[in-house]
């Protein structure tokens, strides 16, 4: 059946839906919506892991292909803290610019035959008549706003301070350094996401960002700063903010939103207008596609939208458990760092690792380390750590909202 859908927000939760929707049915009449210009877009790169690239191929092996011959890989971290320097095998991630994977999906949606309206964006006064109307229009979704009670929208706001920038230094592995200042720690996450540029976020307590003057110096001071302190890891190469046009280089404080909710008639929300996880899980964009993918298959199986959207409402909600609890723990494992910063660099860099575990904050540091270490070699330790952490972090959230 014919459906007239209309799309606010051309990222790649909207991109990427209209695909899979036009796939499954080249009848509907799709426009995607975006109000900046093409080829204008936030941010430098960003990760995904293998597991993402593997549901791509499933779904459009083409868009899929295109994606995996423009991203770089990686299958190893890099920890320095000091002067000293750890290296551990990981998980296979890979990093694309997010410039070049809009294009890709706006390639393939025009292919076939979906509408793209650039600087063109839809506000809830000039909402086009549409059968589905798909708010992917990011975390200050103006389609949500207009009806945050509806959908019962809640904001939290992360302690730490952090500024995204791009560098021309190549990460060859997925990169953390640590420094110490007089005013406390700072550090960085960096990772390559073409043969000449990288990514690199950097974060900091508020009496350290302060403390620097990071919020008071322009633009240019404040890269001149962030490139002195993290010049043994950049080596001798440049930071670089965006451009005035964009609005300059901004320190934000993270944003945790979610939704009672994710429906409202015949508007849904997918991506970060429904959800956001904290940036240093790097699972913005895997989460968006997956939501994507999710709610075209709902509508596939489903004909009416009221059960449509229950079906991907439930299934995406249950997805996102445990994503949503290792954002939560990642994130407060950096705004806890002394916690961990002066152990021991191994031991260090191995709780890195596990910052997103329930147990952790729970457990002194050095007593998990050994922990973790010994159930790597006992199958019930193991099950006791996979059994007991997802039970402690339900009675902590069970406290917590109950304050």
């Amino acid at each position: 059946m014919r459906v007239k859908v209309v799309c606010a927000g051309g990222g790649p939760a909207g991109l990427y839906l209209s695909i899979l929707l036009k796939l499954r049915d080249p009848s509907h009449d799709i426009t995607v919506h975006e109000r900046n210009p093409e080829g204008s877009t936030y941010g430098w790169g960003v990760t995904y892991w293998r597991g993402l690239l593997d549901t791509l191929h499933e779904h459009d092996p083409e868009s899929a292909r295109a994606i995996e011959t423009s991203s770089v890989r990686w299958d190893e971290g890099v920890a320095h803290v000091r002067e000293l320097t750890t290296r551990q095998p990981g998980d296979e991630g890979h990093g694309i610019g997010r410039h070049r994977l809009l294009e890709i999906l706006a390639e393939r949606a025009r292919s076939l035959g979906v509408r793209l309206e650039f600087e063109h964006g839809i506000t809830p006064e000039d909402l086009p008549a549409a059968d589905l109307v798909v708010a992917a229009d990011g975390v200050h979704s103006a389609l949500r706003t207009r009806h945050a009670g509806h959908f019962g929208t809640e904001i939290g706001t992360g302690r730490n301070h952090y500024l995204w920038l791009g560098t021309s230094k190549v990460f060859d592995a997925f990169t953390f350094a640590f420094v110490e200042t007089d005013h406390g720690w700072i550090w960085c996450y960096g990772y390559g996401y073409g043969p000449e540029s990288s990514t690199c976020v950097v974060e900091c307590a508020p009496e350290t960002w302060t403390g620097l003057g990071l919020d008071t110096a322009n633009d240019a001071d404040g890269l001149a700063l962030l490139e002195k302190l993290f010049a043994d890891v950049l080596d001798g190469h440049p930071l670089i903010g965006r451009s005035s046009g964009d609005g300059g280089s901004r320190w934000l404080n993270f944003r945790t939103l979610t939704n009672r909710t994710w429906h409202r008639d015949n508007l849904v929300l997918i991506g970060d207008a429904a959800h956001t996880t904290h940036y240093s899980i790097g699972a913005g964009t895997t989460l968006a596609m997956e939501d994507a993918i999710a709610l075209a298959g709902a509508l596939h199986e489903e004909p009416a939208l009221p059960g449509a959207f229950r079906r991907y409402e439930q299934e995406r909600k249950q997805d996102l458990l445990s994503v949503q609890s290792a954002a939560r723990h990642s994130a407060r494992w950096y705004e806890n760092l002394p916690r961990y910063i002066h152990l021991p660099p191994q031991q260090m860099f191995a709780l890195l690792g596990q910052r997103h575990s329930p147990l952790l904050p729970h457990v002194p540091p050095q007593l998990y380390y050994r922990l973790d270490k010994a159930a790597t070699q006992s199958e019930a330790l193991r099950s006791l750590k996979r059994w007991l952490g997802p039970r402690l972090a339900r009675t902590v959230q069970a406290r917590a909202s109950r304050r």
